[in-house]
């Protein structure tokens, strides 16, 4: 066998492999939108794969979901989109100016100032609540604002033992990852709730749910953005420094355009992970702002999981990512291919 003969057979099988990668990926995605398509006997009466052949297609999903049948829909559909990208800006947005200072500038954070916080802020609050009788969420932000304040006073003393740096803060963030989200959402739970009898609504709101998810994505955007800003080249911010620019000019005019490809890219990745959140929706909105996914999870009955009407809610939520990571990866691709040219 010569070695063009060789080269070729090999093309072949990968060619093969890839293609029957292809279609184990993609099978889930076609059994979920024929499913939607199935009447109930069609899906509990055993697997059927093609349509018109094996089984009759029935729009009876899809009429149920848009008809209002299945929940509010369009007021879920709305509510997740506003939400998912709202906050997925505001956390690219918020976690990129991060990044940026813990790349250019040093930080010292001592040791003995967290303890400071950690001791002041729980020992504030056990004495707001227990002692001068205050509301726990009182109690809560003044032992916050004084921990917080006491901290950074703390800090500015040269005091002994462990200085952490811009690797141990960045860590910390990402380390906020590490906590199961079920007790995150709890404690977000208990402490809007105690808002809420102050005055302040924040279940079921648009500005409590993307603040919850603003928290919960600034860690993988300080943790993505600060690789991409620490690849831009110093030399275009030093040249703009010489010239009397301002920090934020810098940052807005030069920094954000150089870094596009990585913020669109860390945009996509924080809209995918806000836009199929489940847990947060479920304990912080009941039905003004209530998710998509709570409304997937929502479509069962008496006799159980009516996975036709599932696929069809599955299958309106799975379409908008793929269209936006479709225009968005173009636009980051454009943006790699023109900053390799430059």
């Amino acid at each position: 066998m010569s070695v063009r003969d060789l080269k070729g057979k090999r093309g072949w099988l990968a060619f093969a492999g890839c293609f029957a990668w292809f279609a184990f990926t993609l099978f889930p995605l076609y059994w979920v939108a024929i499913t939607s398509f199935k009447t109930p006997p069609d899906v509990v009466g055993g697997p059927t794969y093609l349509p018109f052949i094996d089984f009759q297609p029935s729009l009876n999903a899809w009429r149920d979901l848009f008809s209002g049948v299945r929940g509010e829909f369009y007021s879920n559909f709305w509510s997740s989109a506003i939400v998912a990208v709202s906050s997925a800006v505001f956390a690219t947005l918020l976690g990129t100016m991060a990044a940026y200072a813990l790349v250019r500038f040093p930080f010292r954070v001592r040791l003995v100032s967290g303890l400071v916080f950690f001791a002041v802020a729980m020992g504030g609050f056990l004495l707001g609540r227990d002692v001068l009788d205050f509301p726990p969420a009182t109690a809560s932000i003044i032992a916050f604002c004084v921990a917080l304040a006491l901290s950074v006073l703390v800090n500015r003393f040269n005091l002994p033992g462990k200085v952490m740096n811009n690797d141990d803060i960045v860590f910390w963030f990402v380390s906020q990852r590490l906590f199961p989200p079920i007790v995150v959402a709890f404690a977000l739970f208990l402490l809007y709730s105690e808002m809420g009898k102050m005055g302040l609504k924040m279940t079921d709101t648009y500005g409590g749910l993307t603040l919850a998810y603003i928290a919960f994505s600034l860690p993988i955007v300080v943790w993505l953005m600060r690789d991409f800003i620490a690849a831009l080249p110093l030399e275009v911010e030093e040249a703009a420094l010489v010239d009397n620019v301002p920090q934020w000019r810098i940052f807005f005019g030069i920094v954000l355009p150089m870094a596009r490809p990585g913020l669109i890219a860390t945009f996509v990745i924080t809209l995918a992970f806000t836009w199929n959140e489940f847990l947060f929706a479920l304990f912080l909105t009941n039905s003004e702002w209530q998710t998509l996914p709570v409304l997937i999870a929502g479509q069962n009955s008496q006799r159980g999981d009516e996975w036709w009407a599932i696929s069809a809610a599955a299958l309106v939520a799975i379409i908008p990512m793929i269209v936006i990571a479709g225009l968005l990866g173009r636009l980051m691709r454009s943006g790699l291919l023109s900053g390799a040219v430059k």
